[in-house]
């Protein structure tokens, strides 16, 4: 009795819906078909001598051998003839007095080194150029030892 009374936009919308359920079964069936074709062999890729990812495995013939001791993975090592003055100098490029912090521009590295008031020997003021030395502190090079460059 249900049906007899509908109108044709109900029919409309009810038609739609179904239509919509059967593309979405489809779309479902063609998936789980493609998932059954595609082997492990499908999804392996290679890279070759030049970095390029390939399908095709590598050439045996041309291989060559490395050894592992000469690749180097770490930062390089510094020479022990290269024993570098422990006192460096720079220019102090911020100062805040009322706060107690700064920061001096290495003049060798180039490097921005924090500086705290509790290591300066004398008093400090932006572009000062200051001999000090350089310690890990909690997040990164700090100067200690801070005083005017003569």
């Amino acid at each position: 009795m249900g049906r007899s009374q509908e109108t044709f936009n109900k029919k409309e919308v009810r038609n739609k819906k179904e239509k919509k359920r059967k593309e979405k079964e489809k779309k479902r069936l063609a998936r789980k078909e493609n998932e059954k074709r595609g082997s492990l062999d499908d999804m392996i890729a290679y890279v070759d001598e030049n970095g390029m990812i390939t399908t095709s495995p590598p050439d045996p013939t041309k291989k060559k051998n490395i050894k592992s001791e000469d690749i180097e993975i770490s930062i390089t090592k510094r020479d022990s003839t290269q024993n570098s003055d422990p006192i460096r100098k720079g220019i102090v490029t911020f100062f805040n007095e009322s706060k107690g912090f700064g920061f001096i521009k290495d003049s060798e590295t180039q490097e921005s080194v924090f500086v705290h008031v509790n290591n300066l020997l004398e008093d400090i003021k932006e572009g000062n150029v200051v001999s000090f030395e350089v310690e890990m502190g909690h997040k990164g090079p700090a100067a200690i030892q801070v005083k005017l460059f003569k």
